[in-house]
């Protein structure tokens, strides 16, 4: 197996338009895109339907799907078991309007229906004022109730109705049905899936003029219907600074996520386990022995297993940066 050289990997975002999008994600982070709806920026995939490819560096255009079979555990790290695909889909998401009201199947249900099971977390980057999610069922509801409400339109009076602020993260695993509110900006971390069992869609139409595909059957089969548990996620200090002060906001056996608050330098060893995913919030200087590069705000870098060490610093006085691996 080749070397894989033990530098930052940036991509190119892979761009969706769909209904309920807009335009905060150029404008929020200041990329260079024609006016429009962008409403997710898939920023690391490897999908058929979104392939991200290198964007500098000595593997310049090389797929992720490409340098994960070739280069596997060197990527990867020694913890993601051998797999074709990289093991997580990282997105940010522009919800200018709600989404539809949807669940994804977990392992079992993804088997028996077709489809692919997904677990996924936000984290909130932006939220206007009012701004929710719908997450979990209400305590009480019942297959036939979700069924009766989904056919006369009004599906919320199931569901869990959580405000939600800029900095807040929330779980969504396999099997709970949920809906993103409008006015919010979130950065999603989950399973390399894209297999969606939409029950409802807010009697929306679409750009011609007809009700988009409904998946009320496999919903019905794919929810957990006694999931009724929190969705906000309490976040757990791992490390007081300075240099840094590390909480892990979520973590699931498919991923985990921290949030880096740097006050000066910070060095950072990593023994080969997981790749690290640094998402900042604030500019930082990322440094290792091949050299530094700035990383503004809401660029998004992929540091594999083989990456030994590497330090971060603030641009300014503090900095907060997102951190994905697998624990």
């Amino acid at each position: 197996m080749d070397s894989l050289p033990p530098l930052p990997l940036r991509f190119e975002p892979v761009y969706k338009d769909y209904l309920w999008g807009g335009d905060r994600i150029p404008r929020t982070f200041h990329r260079p895109l024609p006016p429009g709806r962008h409403a997710e920026a898939w920023e690391l995939a490897d999908r058929p339907e979104g392939l991200s490819r290198v964007s500098t560096g000595p593997l310049a255009g090389a797929s992720l799907h490409e340098l994960t079979v070739r280069f596997g555990a060197q990527l990867l790290g020694r913890r993601v078991a051998p797999r074709p695909h990289f093991p997580l889909l990282i997105k940010l998401i522009d919800a200018r309007e709600r989404l539809s009201v949807q669940v994804h199947p977990d392992e079992e249900a993804a088997a028996r229906l077709g489809g692919e099971p997904k677990t996924e977390a936000w984290y909130v980057l932006a939220a206007d004022g009012g701004a929710c999610v719908y997450a979990g069922l209400l305590s009480g509801v019942t297959p036939a109730d979700f069924e009766a409400a989904a056919r006369a339109g009004r599906l919320e009076t199931c569901l869990q109705q959580v405000p939600v602020a800029t900095g807040d993260t929330l779980f969504v695993p396999a099997g709970r049905v949920h809906a993103i509110g409008g006015g919010c900006l979130l950065l999603e971390v989950q399973q390399n899936s894209n297999t969606t069992y939409r029950a409802y869609d807010w009697n929306r139409l679409d750009a011609n003029g007809r009700p988009r595909e409904l998946h009320l059957r496999q919903a019905l089969q794919a929810i957990h219907w006694h999931d009724t548990g929190p969705v906000k996620c309490r976040a757990q200090l791992l490390v007081s600074g300075p240099p840094a002060t590390v909480r892990l906001l979520v973590s699931c056996r498919h991923f985990a996520l921290e949030r880096l608050e740097l006050t000066a330098e910070a060095p950072w060893d990593n023994p080969g386990d997981s790749f690290h995913v640094l998402f900042p919030l604030d500019p930082v200087r990322l440094e290792t022995a091949a050299g530094g590069e700035p990383l503004a705000a809401g660029m998004t870098c992929l540091l594999p297993a083989c990456l030994a060490r590497y330090r971060l610093m603030p641009a300014a006085r503090r900095a907060c940066v997102l951190r994905i691996s697998v624990p």
